[in-house]
């Protein structure tokens, strides 16, 4: 089965339904997918446990109120199919659609770097057991300790916290003068300063990181490094994560060009190819307002609204001062690098361990050698450790993109 829209938006977190919302007046048939059960991305999760923004909720009644803009939830884009068209599949079938311009909004994930421990159960990413617990996870009365860099730890332990875990640390890797220099920039986001002096909790220390995870079988404790100091923490759950990398396969694997990691954008989020934008944290990590401007612009591009789309640059550039303040101000300690043991696992798809990989050139030249990056992640996950630890630049990514039944496959060969 074939269809087709003016405009697919992939990704339905805050750039993806501002971008939709933008463009929805000019009359253009739009279309957005996303992999979550419900609109919102991982910023806006829903779920059991989630206590969602009103911005969050209103935008989605207006998205919802717009007869042309229809929303795909659960659906995946399987691989490209012709020169303007996308194979996608949900939990029912597959299908092909094309388009006349796509805006490319899907967003960001944790960084994961390997350490002695990281594969026990009770160890999850920062933002992982956020979204657990949105989910319903119960953490009540669970000893918990959340380790590794940027805001995301804070929110993380605040939502922990809401559902009764009892945080005993957070542990941020980056140094006090550091998080003195970012704070003394907060004032110029009012609204980010609010936020973070709601998040703060007395558990916080900076110059603090992850050494090993404790335990057998299961997590036990934690060994962490506190100003030169070790120290041993018994808890019931580790959230581990070092910042976000923007996800940039799909725009990889559409030719866009990819810069410092991030989907690289005009001033118009216009990416290198002709009619594919992009926004929000693909185009580089900064929070939900840089999302939700970026997406306003590229909504407006998208059908031609040069004019309204340069009213909103200055939001942008405003926002883009926050996300360069955050890059610069938790930029990841080298020592971190040197966490991972010889018998550590880097990638845990595989059990492929640090000692054979390091010392390899590239990417090639691991998969050459070893199961690296060929398991269920396909790399998502260890192909962002790779870099970060050997400076590996990933491959574009090759169909099928995800998992996929045969018949969706199949549409290909008879297109």
């Amino acid at each position: 089965m074939n269809a087709a829209a003016d405009i697919v938006i992939i990704g339905a977190g805050p750039a993806g339904l501002s971008a939709a919302l933008a463009a929805a007046p000019s009359g253009a048939s739009i279309v957005i997918l996303d992999d979550n059960p419900l609109p919102g991305g991982q910023i806006w999760r829903d779920g059991p446990n989630a206590h969602l923004p009103r911005a969050a909720t209103e935008l989605r009644e207006q998205v919802a109120a717009c007869a042309n803009i229809r929303i795909h939830n659960g659906t995946r884009v399987v691989a490209l199919a012709g020169e303007r068209g996308l194979l996608l599949e949900d939990y029912e079938r597959g299908w092909r659609l094309d388009y006349r311009k796509l805006i490319l909004c899907t967003g960001a994930r944790e960084l994961l770097l390997p350490f002695p421990g990281w594969t026990l159960p009770g160890v999850t990413g920062a933002g992982g057991l956020q979204a657990l617990v949105k989910g319903g996870l119960p953490v009540d009365g669970q000893r918990v300790v959340i380790a590794g860099s940027g805001p995301l730890l804070l929110a993380s332990a605040a939502t922990a916290r809401a559902n009764g875990a009892k945080i005993l640390r957070i542990a941020e890797q980056a140094s006090w003068p550091a998080l003195a220099r970012f704070a003394m920039k907060l004032p110029r986001w009012p609204n980010k300063l609010l936020q973070s002096l709601g998040l703060y909790d007395p558990a916080y220390r900076a110059d603090s990181h992850v050494v090993a995870a404790l335990g057998s079988d299961h997590l036990e404790g934690v060994r962490i490094n506190q100003g030169g100091k070790l120290k041993e923490i018994a808890c019931d759950r580790l959230a581990c994560g070092f910042g976000l990398i923007p996800n940039v396969q799909l725009g990889q694997a559409l030719g866009c060009t990819v810069d410092d990691g991030a989907i690289r954008v005009d001033a118009w989020q216009a990416s290198s190819r002709d009619g594919i934008y992009a926004a929000g944290e693909c185009t580089g990590f900064g929070g939900s307002e840089k999302a939700l401007v970026e997406g306003r612009i590229a909504g407006h591009a998208a059908v031609g609204e040069h004019d309204r789309a340069r009213e909103l640059w200055s939001q942008r550039q405003r926002w883009q001062g926050f996300a360069d303040a955050l890059k610069r101000d938790f930029a990841l300690d080298p020592r971190l690098n040197q966490l991972a043991q010889p018998d550590t696992l880097v990638c845990r798809c595989e059990d492929v361990p640090y000692s054979v990989l390091a010392g390899k050139p590239d990417w090639t030249a691991a998969k050459l050698a070893s199961r690296c990056g060929m398991g269920a992640c396909q790399g998502r996950v260890c192909g962002a450790a790779a870099q970060q630890l050997f400076g590996w630049q990933p491959p574009a990514p090759r169909p099928p993109f995800s998992p996929a039944r045969v018949e969706t496959l199949l549409q290909l060969a008879e297109d």
